[in-house]
């Protein structure tokens, strides 16, 4: 398998091929369901469909995991469009088979990384079918830290690409009354540049940075409520149940006062 091409004068893109995507995304499916009791997103947080508009769908960085939730959101609600993410130049260079799931190289610390970012972005972006998926945090952040700060990268696209329809996604990983960790996501108010054609990159920067943080305190206030009401299950693992559950709930109404500890806490007798 080739490595990606140097760039000379015209703008590589990556190639996707759809049946190793749709294989990627079926084990992703699978890893998930085993390591998480469901993947949810936010009814007020579904995406927007605007079909006539390039798509950059920019995320908190919360965990490794975040690539493989994305496939599948991907998938749910944007699998007309092809999709696209950056990646360590490094990591991709070890793990080719990722060029043909949409991931193009990045050098993070090379003089002009950011100008080879933009390149290949803005070729993406030339088409209303695809979808460029970006993590400008940079690097792992705890869903709790504020102020949000983003990469200008991000500011850049939105300066030059009045017509891309710019969407926030907040991600989060927590635990309610299973074993396993829920994963939470929702996606903000889209936001169209061309509605401001002045402001600069780090205008843009700014402000997708106030949106992101927006559609994060919201899913983490839906989230302390956890009503299942609020939520559309898009995965679901294997819930553990029997033996090592029930011997849990026998100690834990022993030890704590019997029914009247059972009644006091419900997630032990649901």
């Amino acid at each position: 398998m080739r490595n990606a091409p140097k760039s000379s004068g015209r703008s590589w893109q990556p190639q996707v091929s759809p049946g190793l995507v749709r294989v990627f995304a079926a084990y992703s499916r699978r890893y998930l369901g085993r390591n998480f009791h469901t993947l949810r997103i936010l009814k007020s947080g579904l995406p927007p469909h605007d079909p006539t508009r390039p798509l950059v769908i920019y995320l908190n960085h919360a965990a490794w995991w975040d690539p493989l939730v994305c496939l599948l959101l991907s998938r749910e609600f944007f699998p007309r469009r092809t999709s696209y993410a950056a990646m360590d130049a490094a990591m991709l260079k070890r793990y080719g088979f990722f060029k043909w799931l949409g991931f193009f190289g990045v050098e993070r610390n090379e003089p002009g990384a950011g100008r080879g970012f933009l390149r290949i972005t803005r070729a993406l972006l030339a088409s209303a079918q695809n979808a460029v998926w970006l993590t400008p945090q940079g690097r792992f952040v705890d869903v709790r830290e504020r102020p949000l700060r983003l990469q200008n990268g991000v500011g850049a696209l939105a300066a030059r690409h009045l017509e891309t329809t710019f969407v926030p996604l907040a991600i989060e990983y927590t635990f309610w009354t299973e074993q396993r960790p829920e994963i939470l996501v929702s996606f903000g108010e889209p936001i169209v540049p061309r509605a401001c054609p002045a402001r600069t990159r780090s205008a843009w920067a700014l402000e997708f940075a106030d949106a992101l943080e927006t559609t994060q305190d919201e899913l983490a206030a839906r989230s302390c409520l956890r009503h299942d009401a609020d939520w559309m299950t898009l995965n679901r693992g294997v819930t553990i149940a029997g033996g090592l559950r029930g011997a849990w709930r026998w100690l834990w109404a022993h030890a704590f006062g019997g029914r009247s500890a059972a009644r006091r806490h419900p997630e032990a007798s649901s």
